[in-house]
């Protein structure tokens, strides 16, 4: 009796590598949004800047792998970030260096992220936890990437913004304040209390209110589709027939 016809040879399974979406896009939301919620409270400690920075770095760090599907894209990955978080401690420890130097390279890694997540979505052929946490990512994203973009506004013209109530009345848009404007902007709530004054600001603010509610109709429209053309599950009573 041949043995090596009753028992076939079997290849080795390639198991994926750490640092795909199938290992990454979980851990990295659970980063960003411990990131936001803990945003308004750090900032306020004693040591809250550098608290910031930590979590910021596991943020970057985090978004690194969770698109690194590949060698070249984790190099890549890896090349943008790197610059992002050095610039970030830097800024820590000399803080009278110019914002730009932090707000810059943070605002190209943030794109990049935001591309290779839309693509990640935009190619995936099911509903699965890796696309949920990938769309839920980019919307954070988004609103991340055009606060970066209010603060460089803010540093080149620092009256682009106006305060209208509370304690921050007249003062240059700075620290939580930008979150919290570029996501009511996001959201299109718009409260009022911070108002875009100069043409740049402007037109971030409507630019980024139309993204926001774009995407949300394009990812609820990409979900649908993928759901819906899902092959229905087999019957299994007539399976056991």
């Amino acid at each position: 009796m041949d043995v090596a016809r009753n028992h076939p040879k079997t290849e080795p399974v390639a198991l994926p590598r750490k640092g795909t979406f199938r290992f990454s896009s979980v851990e990295f939301l659970i980063a960003l949004v411990v990131f936001f919620i803990s945003a308004p409270f750090v900032e306020d400690l004693p040591r809250g800047n550098f608290i910031d920075g930590s979590l910021l770095t596991v943020v970057l760090i985090s978004g690194m792998l969770a698109v690194g599907r590949s060698r070249k894209l984790l190099t890549a990955a890896a090349i943008l970030a790197a610059p992002a978080i050095c610039a970030r401690w830097i800024h820590l420890f000399r803080p009278d260096l110019p914002r730009q130097l932090f707000l810059i390279p943070g605002l190209v890694f943030m794109v990049f992220l935001i591309a290779n997540l839309l693509l990640f979505i935009l190619r995936a052929r099911q509903v699965n936890a890796e696309v949920l946490c990938a769309g839920i990512s980019t919307y954070l994203l988004l609103g991340t990437a055009w606060m970066i973009a209010y603060l460089l506004v803010a540093n080149f013209s620092p009256g682009a913004f106006a305060f209208t109530a509370g304690p921050d009345a007249d003062h240059v848009l700075s620290g939580f304040n930008a979150y919290y404007f570029s996501f009511i902007t996001l959201t299109t709530v718009g409260f009022g209390d911070i108002v875009p004054v100069s043409h740049t600001a402007r037109m971030l603010a409507a630019t980024e209110a139309a993204t926001g509610t774009l995407f949300m109709a394009v990812l609820i429209a990409r979900l649908v589709s993928l759901y819906s053309s899902r092959p229905p599950n087999p019957d299994p009573a007539k399976k056991s027939d």
